[in-house]
Formats: C-alpha cells, structure tokens, sequence
C-alpha cells in the first residue's frame, strides 16, 4: 500500500522537479527579462504611428459629430 502511494505521489513529483520546474522558471524569467527592456526602437515606431493615427482620427470624428448636430441636431438620441 505504501509502495503506492509512493509511486502516484513521489514519481510525478519527481518528474515535476527535473523536467518542468527548470523550464517553466526559464520561460518565466526570460518574459520577465525582455519586459524589463522595454521596447525596441521598431516597437515605440509603430506605437508614435498609431498614436498619430488615433489623434487624426479623433479630429475627423469630433468635426463630423459638429457637422451632425448642426444638420440633424437629434441624431445622438437616435444612437
């Protein structure tokens, strides 16, 4: 009986110990680490261009809503 118990508990927790624990805290700290540095210089490019581009967009979207209130002053509440 106890031979089993040693077999179901103490091989899986072995295997764990050798196998995965080591790779998981590999993985774990290498995200870890290329979080730390930040972005690169390709990632902050394509972040100014989006933020360009929610910015143009904001503009296009705040003359339309003054070109709807001024020709369909009720349109918001049809939304």
């Amino acid at each position: 009986m106890d031979e089993l118990l040693v077999i179901f508990t103490g091989v899986p927790l072995i295997l764990f110990t050798l196998f995965v624990a080591p790779i998981w805290l590999i993985l774990h700290y290498r995200s870890k680490k290329q979080v730390s540095q930040g972005l690169s210089e390709e990632e902050f490019a394509t972040l100014k261009k989006l933020a360009e581009t929610a910015e143009v967009m904001s503009d296009r979207i705040q003359t339309l809503e003054s070109i709807l209130d001024e020709e369909a002053p009720k349109w918001r509440e049809r939304a």
